[in-house]
């Protein structure tokens, strides 16, 4: 009897502490924690992104509209790959989850898929805030270079789907502001609310900075690239003396001057359609 009365209190705790994990995150299950969980895994798939994409030089022919012509496309190599492969995964419902955003949605096909019931959690305004075009400029613009080597290899099919897979995974990551700045309003909707109505958005950003938690990311993000893009050696070689598939200094850059503003710029962008 004694044991099936701490079996009941243990099954009685448990749904409690399930009950109370519920009420503080909500239905939808987002919490702060979940939500930086998810950013923390993000940094994985980037960086990964990152090395898989260095394998191969800048392959300029894959960029060129005048090269690796496709009948009946007016574009470069990567926009066919990246418009086609898209338009697979629209008809599969990838872009029926609120985390993702696709980069050309205007040549997207419904979804031929029964859709799952993702979570409701975003405010309605959150389907307009959409940076993509920002993004694939930046990109292949200004990022690109810095981190693969100059060259041509010839691989560029290739070349441009290491480019979109890692270009999604920097979406994926920079959009995911939306839900940090739910959780953040949800919590405190008395601080937001009154910048919000004032349009003041350096009244936001200010509010949705946090400088220790950005050093403490890029700080990790550096590490990580160490642990995940070194070279393997089987003798002892000296850390000074130890090469990387890609330079963990620029991995702390990117997200020190690109990612983590733009984060939260997607942030103040859909905060401001917050009381819409």
């Amino acid at each position: 009897m004694m044991i099936r009365f701490g079996l009941v209190v243990l099954m009685l705790l448990a749904i409690c502490t399930v009950r109370c994990r519920m009420a503080k995150a909500g239905n939808d299950g987002f919490t702060l924690d979940s939500v930086r969980d998810a950013l923390v895994r993000e940094e994985d798939t980037i960086i990964f992104g990152l090395i898989e994409r260095a394998k191969f030089p800048i392959n300029s022919h894959t960029y060129d509209e005048n090269c690796n012509k496709v009948p009946g496309f007016s574009g470069s190599l990567v926009e066919f790959v990246a418009k086609n492969t898209e338009a697979v995964q629209a008809k599969a419902g990838r872009y029926q989850n609120p985390e993702e955003n696709p980069f050309f949605p205007e040549n997207l096909p419904p979804s031929l898929v029964t859709s799952y019931p993702f979570p409701q959690f975003l405010h309605a305004g959150a389907a307009s805030v959409n940076i993509n075009k920002s993004i694939w400029k930046l990109y292949f613009h200004e990022l690109l270079p810095l981190f693969v080597a100059s060259g041509d290899d010839g691989n560029y099919a290739q070349t441009a789907a290491s480019d979109l897979s890692l270009l999604q995974a920097i979406s994926r990551r920079i959009h995911y502001g939306k839900f940090v700045a739910e959780v953040k309003f949800r919590q405190s909707p008395k601080d937001y609310e009154p910048l919000i109505r004032a349009k003041d958005k350096e009244g936001l950003m200010k509010l949705l900075t946090f400088e220790k938690v950005e050093e403490m990311v890029r700080k990790r993000v550096e590490k990580k690239a160490k642990v995940f893009g070194q070279n393997v050696m089987l003798d002892h070689v000296d850390d000074r003396n130890k090469k990387y598939k890609v330079d963990p200094s620029f991995v702390s850059s990117l997200y020190k001057k690109w990612l983590i503003p733009l984060t939260k710029d997607v942030e103040v962008d859909y905060l401001l359609r917050r009381l819409d």
